[in-house]
């Protein structure tokens, strides 16, 4: 199954679609209309929410059509970084997979929509690394940050994410991290100015007061399914990357930079988790891991047990959405 999906041809983008289908069929006929936010910190979210009209079946529709999207874009990534081999349908089969384990994720919510616009910032963050004048990039890469956290509100800590990750692809001075921040923050200028023009400014300030001084970390979202999905993933995955069969991983520099820099968002994922509200809905989680995944199934030399696993794997998520439905 895994060298099937490291080749790049029409029958296995057919099977990646036929299998996200699957997956998402149990939320188009069960599925109810997520409630909009209505909270000036999510304004991208409230607009899309509010262009659907509330129907459940054109937010499902939507949230689908998204998820094709990205899935499209996350393998471009992976294979234009080398992080799967240059033709290779591995990163999209690997990513929808995770990004639709159980029927909670298969909805339309604020995280699924940002996804798009944290593709694209650790797209450009990658490509740091090759680029003598990153300038634009650095400042695209806060941008897309802005524009996430305005679809859900946590995003905004992978500034820090940026601001960190940066001196491992591109060693310079301050002024290069200083950049994604006045890319972010020009996003907002923006936004401000809009709502000063246009809306309910001093309304604006106090939702945002509000947003920092209600914020906390929580165990409120866990339960010990949850955490037992946690735990299956991340075992998983280290075992993947670091267990046998793995001599034949790539070991170019620029690889194992922008792996590092996975890795340091990790620890950004696991802040996500804490943020509240079901620790599915709060899924960066599922995007490093899909990263790390996907590294390791296009490198990996004995496929064997990684076959038998993954295997298994996919009876359990689809015994998920269509029997026992856990979680």
């Amino acid at each position: 199954m895994i060298k099937f999906f490291r080749q790049s041809y029409a029958i296995q983008y057919v099977v990646i679609a036929l299998i996200a289908i699957a997956l998402w069929i149990p939320s188009f006929i069960t599925g109810r209309a997520t409630m909009g936010l209505g909270n000036p910190v999510t304004p991208i979210f409230n607009l899309t929410d509010s262009l659907l009209g509330g129907s459940s079946i054109a937010q499902h529709a939507f949230a689908f059509v998204l998820l094709v999207i990205e899935t499209l874009l996350f393998n471009a990534i992976m294979v234009n970084n080398q992080i799967v081999g240059k033709v290779s349908t591995i990163g999209a089969f690997v990513f929808v997979l995770l990004m639709s384990l159980t029927p909670t994720q298969t909805n339309f919510c604020p995280f699924a929509l940002s996804v798009f616009f944290i593709l694209l910032t650790i797209s450009n963050l990658f490509e740091v690394y090759q680029l003598p004048n990153p300038e634009l990039n650095l400042l695209k890469s806060g941008a897309f940050i802005a524009l996430a956290s305005m679809c859900y509100s946590p995003a905004i800590i992978l500034l820090l994410w940026v601001f960190i990750a940066l001196p491992i692809a591109k060693k310079g001075s301050l002024r290069l991290q200083l950049i994604p921040i006045f890319g972010f923050l020009f996003v907002y200028f923006l936004y401000f100015v809009g709502v000063f023009l246009f809306g309910d400014f001093r309304s604006l300030l106090d939702s945002y007061r509000d947003y920092f001084a209600s914020i906390k970390f929580s165990v409120e979202g866990f339960n010990f399914k949850n955490i037992g999905l946690l735990l299956l993933l991340v075992v998983s995955t280290l075992l993947l990357l670091f267990g046998g069969g793995n001599a034949n991983f790539e070991k170019t520099i620029a690889v194992r930079t922008k792996i590092s820099m996975t890795v340091i968002m990790a620890a950004f994922a696991l802040l996500f988790l804490f943020l509240g509200g079901n620790v599915l809905m709060n899924g960066l989680v599922f995007v490093v891991i899909s990263i790390l995944v996907s590294y390791a199934f296009s490198y990996i030399g004995n496929t064997g047990w990684a076959n038998l696993f993954l295997t298994l794997f996919i009876l359990l998520v689809f015994a998920n959405h269509y029997y026992f439905k856990l979680l």
